[in-house]
């Protein structure tokens, strides 16, 4: 039997130019640290797509001073099954589904061809989050509401202050539309409350 090596400061340190040297990239790094082999589990989306919602989500909400957001593997399922709910009930058209927690969709048509043909669009996690984040200039800080007649409750659920664990699902339906769908503990828009104040 080997001895176990004594972990020390210069072997953690040649751990960490080893990584470096293999270019690990920094994001996925500070993301898996202190997180159990298992805290990434959730079937449609990759380890990097999970790490990437995840770090697009943290870089809205350190632009308001915020708490970073962690991945949940159970709020993960959460929102896969309401995704395949919207697959299976209603061709990934958006609807909210009854659940305690904040919840953000976002739905892309297909892209069509002019022979009858579509594919599904390669929509990225950072894509999505930023279409969201886009609804900042809609929300006016002073008085705590959107701008008349737009949207801006995607963004304020991103930044809700008291939330800090997210899971994520997609489905792509039979047309290859697809629908997303992001779950987070505590949910947030609460009426007459400040998202980060």
């Amino acid at each position: 039997m080997k001895p176990v090596k004594d972990i020390n400061e210069s072997s953690i340190e040649n751990q960490l130019r080893k990584m470096k040297s293999d270019c690990v990239p920094l994001g996925l790094l500070v993301a898996l640290i202190g997180m159990s082999p298992n805290a990434f589990a959730a079937p449609n989306f990759s380890v990097s797509e999970q790490v990437e919602l995840v770090n697009s989500h943290n870089i809205w909400r350190t632009q308001v001073h915020l708490p970073l957001l962690k991945w949940s593997s159970t709020i993960a399922q959460t929102a896969q099954s309401n995704a395949d709910s919207l697959k299976s009930s209603r061709n990934c058209k958006p609807s909210h589904s009854a659940t305690d927690l904040g919840e953000n969709l976002f739905w892309a048509s297909p892209i069509d061809y002019s022979d009858g043909s579509s594919e599904v669009q390669a929509i990225s996690p950072t894509q999505v989050t930023d279409y969201w984040g886009s609804e900042k200039v809609d929300y006016d800080d002073s008085k705590n509401n959107c701008a008349i007649s737009k949207i801006c409750g995607h963004y304020t659920q991103m930044v809700w202050k008291t939330t800090d664990q997210i899971g994520c699902g997609r489905a792509v339906c039979k047309d290859n539309s697809q629908i997303w769908v992001c779950n987070y503990r505590p949910a947030g828009n609460i009426i007459g409350e400040h998202p980060y104040k």
